[in-house]
């Protein structure tokens, strides 16, 4: 290596041990960039290109892996563990296990042509379900008490993939996060079909907190699309991951629950369900 790849390795071997080091504060972009004297905007391309990620990813992938250890070696519950690993609460837990990656736009327009689709059904607290993946992840999750009704409903989503029955590790994976023990939980990858606003409507929604609800309002408001109610709407609705991308958590700005795909009494049930996980002794 020259002179400057030599101050450069240094530099980002310097972040990185920072960033171990300190990644329960969960510093920023910018704290870290300072440590190694560079600008924000050199340090996250100088970063990427020699560590092969961003370092947020690193930053998470590091809280990810020190949180695994305290659920499994530790036995820490789903709080004590975010608390231990730096983040402001539950929320920020399940955004690092919960990782969304979007279709290509090829994926998306063709019906889901050439995607090998393995689908099951399954047990939940609230009712039957059916979950489906493909080699990148889950890419749809329901409530079906009817398995026939189920499966074309799948199949409408991708008329043109290839089904198979049957139960895979990305499937058990998103079964675990109906059990408080995330002992065995890896991190969850979902596969969606979506616009990029639709994207972004659902990583908001990973954002509330178990036991806590949001509005239309304030989730257009989070996407700085303050005037977009509708729309959010419209993709809260159109949502395909039950339950894991948590819209059942977003009510009308009035506190009417309001509608759910899955139906209103199941809505009830569930923010219940969970209002009681987080607030036992209520």
């Amino acid at each position: 290596m020259n002179t400057q790849e030599t101050i450069n390795y240094n530099r980002i071997a310097d972040a990185i041990d920072y960033i171990k080091a300190n990644f329960k504060e969960q510093p920023n972009l910018d704290e870290v960039a300072e440590k190694v004297h560079l600008s924000p905007f050199h340090f996250q391309r100088l970063f990427s290109d020699w560590a092969g990620t961003s370092p947020k990813k690193f930053l998470q992938y590091t809280s990810l892996e020190h949180a695994k250890k305290l659920l499994k070696e530790n036995q820490a519950t789903i709080s004590e563990t975010a608390y231990e690993t730096g983040l402001s609460g539950t929320s920020r837990l399940h955004d690092l296990f919960v990782n969304i990656e979007g279709m290509t736009p090829a994926e998306y327009k063709n019906g889901g042509k050439n995607l090998e689709i393995n689908y099951s059904f399954a047990e939940s607290p609230f009712g039957n379900i059916i979950v489906a993946s493909t080699q990148k992840g889950v890419c749809f999750m329901a409530f079906a008490e009817d398995e026939t009704i189920g499966f074309n409903d799948l199949k409408h989503k991708f008329p043109n993939a290839a089904f198979s029955r049957k139960l895979d590790l990305a499937q058990q994976n998103a079964l675990f996060i109906f059990q408080n023990d995330w002992s065995k939980l890896s991190e969850i990858k979902l596969h969606l079909k979506g616009t990029d606003f639709q994207l972004k409507v659902w990583e908001t929604l990973l954002k509330i907190p178990m036991g806590q609800l949001s509005t239309y309002g304030t989730i257009a408001q989070k996407i700085q699309k303050p005037n977009a109610s509708r729309a959010v709407g419209t993709a809260i609705g159109n949502n395909p991951v039950a339950f894991l991308i948590p819209c059942h958590r977003v009510i009308q700005s009035s506190g009417v629950f309001g509608g759910y795909m899955w139906g209103n009494t199941r809505k009830t049930a569930i923010i219940g369900w969970e209002g009681a996980q987080v607030n036992p002794q209520l």
